[in-house]
């Protein structure tokens, strides 16, 4: 019998180890691909694929970056000497404009005849740039140049200002906005459940008759346990009207329904966290404070927050790590719309909304996919920073604060 159990303790165990080298081969493997998919973005051509920008041989200019072509085509730049070249107006001209020019029996049976006539196009008319597909590209006829075709830098993603993915024909892939709103909605989130979560965790802790904490202590969290879908439900039905008939908005679909919901999302985590580092307190240190003639919320403030500095301090980071990963109670109610956020009154979008928006629609293996999982690697590095942050904050002593 002894040696059947030993039999079956050695089993379970190198079960459990084969299991743990399982798991962590798996997250290993799921953060090398994510970051390899998102890494192709920088291999991506600025032009849209399958197309090329071509312009006279004699203009001096010979590459574009993604704005600047963005910029010609909204006739935003009607100039060559905005981007370098000489003082000559832009002339855009798109593929499907060919066919207003010619017939069709003039491009031949198969079309063998359309990359002349794009070229004699081009050719004849000066400051012109043609945004044409690569396989009627007039190759090699002179008087006409193909524009040299940049990759995505990273200076474009993580600093531009417009996030376009389907915009032609140089996609926009400016991250800038949707970190700024992650981090703006998260942020006034923590503003907002802070002083709720750490004054509800004081009262559970240290007011809260014992029996009123053994009814509040699992209402609070099981509120952590509903879907956030019904949290986006509660905003979009009673948050998002309100903050418009009260600000008088034209819609309340804002920065702010965002906060608010994410506060509430994030207050049982920050309540229950931070009533538990509470109540470890040792009871020795809150008599010796109320012996010592201190009432009992100076014995609050002055003894038991700062001893439970640590844990509250988690309870914090850990609860801006859940309103920074929210997808679907945010995508609902803040509007989605990749701005520079300037205001609580306003739409922004976050970035796990936004994956969570737009990656059913991404050509797989194509540019938008690639900055859809680029931005994943932004959102995992986030929330990296923050797990590591709460994993230190948690380990260090607690009166070290006293």
């Amino acid at each position: 019998m002894k040696r059947l159990r030993c039999i079956v303790e050695k089993l379970t165990e190198g079960l459990l180890t084969v299991s743990g080298a399982i798991t962590t081969i798996v997250i290993l493997l799921i953060v090398v691909f994510l970051f390899r998919e998102g890494a192709g973005l920088f291999k991506s051509p600025t032009v849209e694929k399958g197309y090329v920008l071509c312009v006279d041989a004699g203009n001096p200019v010979t590459h574009l970056g993604p704005k600047q072509i963005k910029e010609i085509f909204d006739y935003e730049i009607e100039n060559w000497a905005e981007v370098g070249g000489k003082d000559q107006p832009i002339v855009v001209f798109r593929f499907e404009e060919i066919f207003s020019r010619y017939s069709d029996e003039e491009f031949g049976a198969d079309y063998e005849l359309l990359p002349e006539k794009l070229g004699e196009v081009i050719v004849s008319t000066p400051g012109i740039v043609a945004f044409l597909p690569e396989e009627y590209m007039p190759e090699g006829m002179p008087g006409v140049k193909v524009l040299r075709g940049d990759h995505i830098s990273p200076a474009d993603f993580f600093g531009g200002r417009e996030w376009m993915p389907t915009a032609t024909p140089a996609p926009q892939f400016g991250v800038l906005p949707l970190i700024l709103g992650t981090l703006w909605v998260s942020f006034f989130a923590i503003l907002i459940a802070l002083p709720l979560g750490l004054g509800v965790a004081i009262y559970l802790s240290e007011l809260a008759s014992e029996r009123m904490r053994k009814i509040l202590k699992p209402t609070i969290e099981l509120l952590a346990g509903i879907p956030s879908v019904v949290y986006g439900f509660f905003g979009l039905v009673v948050l998002v009207p309100l903050i418009q008939k009260v600000f008088h908005l034209p819609v309340g679909e804002t920065a702010l329904a965002g906060s608010v919901v994410l506060a509430i999302m994030a207050l049982p985590t920050i309540i229950t966290v931070a009533e538990d580092a509470m109540r470890n307190t040792p009871r020795a240190m809150r008599e010796a404070s109320l012996a010592l003639g201190a009432s009992q919320w100076q014995t609050i403030y002055k003894v038991i927050i700062p001893y439970a500095g640590s844990g509250i301090s988690a309870a914090v980071v850990l609860g801006i790590g859940r309103a920074i990963g929210e997808t679907m109670a945010v995508l609902m109610v803040t509007g989605n719309a990749a701005v520079m956020p300037r205001s609580l009154f306003e739409p922004v979008r976050t970035i796990p909304a936004t994956i969570a928006a737009e990656l059913g629609e991404a050509p797989a293996g194509g540019a938008h996919y690639e900055a859809l999982f680029m931005l994943g690697c932004i959102l995992f590095i986030i929330t990296m920073i923050i797990s590591v942050t709460a994993e230190a904050i948690s380990k260090r002593q607690p009166n070290r604060g006293l």
